[in-house]
């Protein structure tokens, strides 16, 4: 069973799966910012959800906005350019201009003001504000947003080339999905892995203090939001249907790239932790991407590391756009795309995120002190200060690992060996070899404090990697400053 059964027909089978795609941050603003920008997290300084993390503020806006791979299209390759959808998480925020800012790079922009909603909300059509209601047949955000792209493909001009990017909330809380489907999947629950409702043993403070067992009222919550989330994905199906079959009448599905993707995953009972993201396993940081287009042989699957700020990068590419040009960290999947043979790629890449939380006890959970946040029923938080950490992911032919640092007092370091270990059970730091761990740690302070070309220099399984462990010693300043807030 899946809700993407059209997707994956028009899409994935018509196309390439990459099996292995990443994000460097798995929380919603972080990850957006990182598509638009080509660039870690730690190059955008987009570090969270809010506008003191740099999401959708005034900043972002000045620095980083006017270099998006949406404005290099439009402005340097001649693109005529779309957005529909949830933009950043604070877009629309009075702080920053509010919903007449339009950023630049976008000839069509009808962006979500602030977080995801189904019904009543507002849009920012071109720099306007657009209310809607409640009424299925005229508000319901993903139809509309597939409406407003029809529209486009009818009416765009033919003279030049075109770029959309659709972004639903779905399958985003609050998890309304359209009327015709609210009863399907009644027999759907969350996968029941081997990690599920058990405790994080050896695991960072945030997630040993989940409540384990969950009680039933959670296990429930958890089971329904997947469901719901299933059910709001049959609108997003509907709407790639509409896409492909208007191209299609159009004549122009053959010359056209559609890329499908996400921007974080989503955890329900692994661990204990009943719904959210944030947090550094698979379940968290690893998307969908399928992608078809002019090239790209059907019904492939690709097993090479790729994440989200390789879709900037790709897209500049295909429009003929100079990529030494830009500060991108991300690399061009084009190579892999057209199936070219003795391609060099990365073994690795990072992933950093630096907790929510604020300087209050949790109302509802006096108990665990000040600095948490995203609070479940039973105290189980989601969310802390020192949920802070960075990760070397490492996919090479021989190793398939995950090393952790977080910054906090203890330091703590997860390490996970998923060849032998797929569900991130057993943190191995402490039985690992040493000098395994040497080389990660340098490997990551590397990673930290890359920029543009220097993000895909070899890693620590790649033949061309060079260690010198002297530099660790002078090198250590990094991990100190690591997350400073002065840095953003």
């Amino acid at each position: 069973q899946t809700p993407l059964k059209k997707t994956n027909a028009l899409i994935a089978q018509m196309g390439i799966t990459f099996l292995n795609a990443y994000v460097p941050s798995a929380l919603c603003c972080p990850s957006r910012a990182s598509i638009l920008t080509g660039k870690y997290p730690h190059n955008h300084h987009v570090v969270n959800n809010t506008l003191e993390g740099n999401c959708s503020s005034k900043l972002w806006q000045k620095i980083q906005e006017p270099y998006t791979f949406p404005a290099l299209l439009k402005n340097m390759c001649g693109y005529q350019t779309f957005f529909a959808g949830k933009y950043l998480n604070e877009y629309g925020a009075e702080d920053a201009g509010g919903v007449g800012h339009v950023p630049p790079g976008w000839s069509f922009w009808y962006a979500l003001e602030k977080n995801s909603k189904y019904y009543n909300y507002t849009l920012s059509v071109n720099g306007k504000a657009r209310r809607h209601g409640e009424n299925y047949s005229v508000d319901y955000l993903t139809d509309v947003l597939a409406n407003m792209s029809l529209d486009f493909l009818e009416y765009k001009s033919n003279f030049e080339p075109f770029f959309m990017m659709i972004s639903t909330p779905a399958p985003h809380s609050p998890w309304t999905a359209a009327p015709q489907y609210t009863k399907s999947f009644q027999n759907v629950s969350a996968p029941r892995n081997s990690n599920f409702n058990i405790h994080g043993k050896n695991k960072h403070w945030l997630i040993r203090q989940a409540k384990t067992p969950m009680t039933n009222s959670s296990i429930k919550f958890l089971d329904d939001a997947y469901r719901k989330r299933w059910q709001t994905l049959l609108s997003v199906d509907d709407l790639i249907e509409k896409l492909v079959k208007k191209l299609e009448l159009n004549g122009e599905l053959d010359n056209t790239y559609i890329f499908y993707t996400s921007d974080n995953g989503f955890h329900t009972g692994q661990f204990s932790l009943p719904i959210d993201k944030r947090q550094l396993y698979e379940f968290d940081i690893k998307v969908p991407l399928l992608v078809r287009g002019p090239g790209i042989k059907p019904n492939q699957t690709n097993k090479m590391l790729v994440a989200n700020i390789d879709l900037g990068p790709t897209i500049l590419d295909i429009a003929g756009y100079d990529l030494n040009k830009t500060q991108m960290d991300g690399m061009s999947l084009l190579p892999l795309l057209r199936g070219d043979k003795n391609v060099t790629w990365r073994s690795d890449f990072l992933v950093e995120y630096q907790g929510e939380g604020y300087n209050g006890s949790d109302p509802t959970c006096p108990g665990l002190g000040p600095g948490v946040t995203h609070c479940f029923p039973d105290c189980v938080c989601e969310d802390s200060y020192n949920n802070t950490y960075a990760c070397v992911r490492t996919l090479s032919t021989s190793w398939d690992l995950q090393y952790c640092e977080f910054d906090d007092r203890e330091v703590f370091v997860e390490v996970y060996n998923l060849t032998a270990d797929p569900h991130q059970i057993n943190n191995i730091a402490k039985t690992i070899d040493q000098e395994i761990l040497e080389k990660m740690n340098y490997r990551l302070m590397m990673l930290q404090s890359c920029s543009g070309a220097t993000c895909r220099t070899p890693g620590v399984f790649d033949p061309g990697y060079r260690f010198d462990p002297r530099l660790m010693f002078s090198n250590h300043g990094v991990r100190a400053r690591r997350f400073s807030a002065q840095s953003l």
